[in-house]
């Protein structure tokens, strides 16, 4: 195993420029990849890869080579103590959408008979994580059929019952229902910070999960919002992964809509990064 992990981590390091990068990944291919266990490794356990393993490896290797990211090439990625298959059709989950399903969660824990609404659910991420933590009917919208699929493989691997649907937030034929809790991480990047973005998240993750016109930053909150006049139960709440240029106009977006007690909480990185509010 170790001779194993040498070999990953030499062809790492001559294409990542982080050795705590190439470090995590060798760990990542190890253990998600082939299916090793890291306390094998170090008990110095031995073991041999059999020739389509070796096949797999190697063409993982060389699409990390090209930028690919290893989420991708692994088809998993962690989120909240969940193991979630993703592919190219969905954002990789992210620590700051963690901090936004812990956020609901510790603010509508002990609440009966909830109704929430993830809003471009992609890989079923937020959903999942709610439906698993809080009393409630929790169903998930996105627009595309692709990521869909992947958040109703994931929410049936994690045991959790959440309905997926597809549905256009800038469509309003689309807004059906009614609900005690509305969340989004929708579209925030501007196509402006295209230019500072890592060269494996523009080329690979999808880009209409991604950007929102330089023009119109706020396009899928203020939908978003003008949904939840709409159909938000009395007292209802709203919820908002941001983009952390915009935190002071996606708060004020809401209060022009008739929501109070707005907030804007920072990230582990010191970043706005949620809005939320009550309607």
């Amino acid at each position: 195993m170790k001779d194993i992990a040498a070999h990953i981590r030499k062809r790492l390091d001559a294409v990542l420029s982080s050795e705590e990068e190439a470090k995590s990944m060798t760990r990542i291919i190890m253990e998600d990849l082939l299916g090793l266990d890291m306390r094998d490794y170090y008990i110095g356990k031995k073991t041999m890869l059999t020739q389509a393993e070796q096949a797999t490896l190697e063409d993982a290797l060389q699409r990390i080579a090209h930028g690919e990211p290893v989420q991708y090439v692994t088809g998993k990625a962690w989120f909240m103590d969940m193991m979630l298959h993703v592919d190219d059709s969905v954002l990789i989950p992210r620590p700051e959408t963690a901090g936004l399903v812990e956020t609901v969660i510790k603010e509508n824990k002990g609440r009966e008979d909830l109704k929430i609404i993830d809003i471009g659910t992609g890989s079923g991420c937020i959903a999942i994580a709610l439906a698993k933590s809080l009393n409630a009917e929790v169903h998930g919208w996105d627009v595309s059929d692709k990521a869909l699929a992947t958040a109703r493989a994931n929410a049936a691997a994690q045991h959790a019952s959440v309905t997926f649907s597809r549905a256009d937030i800038l469509d309003k034929a689309s807004w059906q229902g009614r609900w005690d809790i509305i969340v989004s991480n929708p579209p925030y990047v501007t196509e402006s910070e295209k230019a500072d973005m890592a060269s494996n998240v523009l080329e690979h993750e999808p880009h209409t999960a991604l950007f929102v016109p330089d023009n119109d930053p706020l396009l899928f909150y203020r939908n978003i919002a003008e949904m939840g006049k709409a159909t938000l139960n009395r007292g209802g709440k709203i919820y908002f992964e941001i983009n952390e240029r915009f935190g002071s106009e996606t708060r004020r977006l809401l209060e022009s809509y008739g929501y109070r007690a707005t907030e804007t909480i920072k990230d582990m990185y010191d970043k706005d990064r949620i809005v939320k509010g009550i309607l």
